[in-house]
């Protein structure tokens, strides 16, 4: 069977039309809202139709793969690989994108769904094909993901391939990564109890975040910065951060933050104000008890919160 018959018999499988007379594609990527999925989801179930109706099958499995992302993100695990599943009988080998987002993303379904062993070969394979396809962008997130399901002892060397990555690419969306990489560096270095090189690679994040002036991003790099001083001992200077993070979030009009919370009643404990961080402590579990993941993976986090905030 020649190259148009095999596409052709793609796009009826697929359920496409070879019509040209379509609505132009979105840029699905742009309507990401990662902290909501289950709203991603249906906005990306919206583009399906026309997704279908165009020729472009590349455009229509990338879709697919970041349905069965927000369909991880809810935890609705076997949905999401259900969704791979059809991606993958779609799959041609000129698809080089559709391919490398299709494995990224059937091994974050593996990782969330506790497979570690099973998602680290698909995010190598993933890296491969992205470097020697000179898809930066995509090349740092699967070095990220395998940063994620390695031991912090081989995190680092990950880290590092990708921040180097990240910082010679002339693609602006690779070197958009820099801040995340920073961020999650900076965590790898926490693991390990080296405190003061975290706190260098989040003052390195909370500079960056600083200049997209993303202000809730800001939010979150003070806070690491502000935790890192509570390991360090630094608990007053932790504690007038995260004091004024509340006040910020409020006088912006975020929703309230049990993370901050949760770091007001543990520096004002270690200050020996215990009335004061009782108090903390039940507003952060009211809050951080509600979500699934903490329940899944930090129960004993979330008790002991309970019986401080008694």
């Amino acid at each position: 069977m020649n190259r148009i018959l095999v596409f052709l018999t793609v796009l009826i499988i697929a359920g496409c039309s070879t019509k040209k007379d379509v609505k132009p594609l979105a840029d699905f990527d742009a309507l990401w809202d990662y902290n909501n999925p289950e709203q991603t989801e249906i906005k990306f179930r919206e583009l399906i139709p026309t997704a279908k109706q165009s020729d472009n099958l590349s455009y229509y499995a990338q879709l697919l793969t970041q349905i069965a992302r927000t369909q991880g993100l809810q935890y609705k695990f076997e949905d999401a690989h259900q969704t791979l599943d059809s991606v993958e009988t779609i799959l041609m080998d000129d698809l080089i994108l559709a391919r490398i987002r299709f494995l990224l993303e059937r091994g974050r379904v593996y990782n969330s769904s506790n497979y570690p062993d099973k998602a680290k070969p698909l995010f190598l394979e993933a890296l491969e094909i992205a470097d020697a396809n000179k898809k930066d962008f995509y090349a740092i997130d699967a070095i990220h993901m395998l940063q994620i399901v390695e031991p912090p002892e081989k995190q680092i060397e990950w880290a590092n391939k990708a921040i180097e990555l990240a910082e010679k690419s002339t693609d602006q969306r690779a070197k958009n990564w820099l801040g995340p990489l920073y961020n999650n560096t900076g965590w790898t270095y926490h693991d390990l109890k080296e405190y003061d090189r975290a706190l260098e690679m989040f003052k390195k994040s909370l500079k960056l975040r600083e200049e997209s002036n993303n202000i809730y991003s800001i939010i979150i790099a003070k806070w690491c910065i502000a935790r890192t001083y509570r390991s360090l001992g630094r608990i007053d200077e932790a504690l007038d951060i995260q004091s004024a993070l509340e006040k910020e979030i409020e006088e912006e009009g975020f929703e309230p933050d049990g993370y901050v919370f949760e770091e007001l009643g543990e520096c004002l404990l270690l200050l020996g104000e215990k009335e004061e961080a009782q108090k903390y402590f039940k507003l952060a579990y009211d809050i951080l008890s509600k979500d699934e993941w903490l329940m899944r993976n930090e129960h004993k986090r979330l008790e002991r919160l309970k019986e401080l905030g008694k």
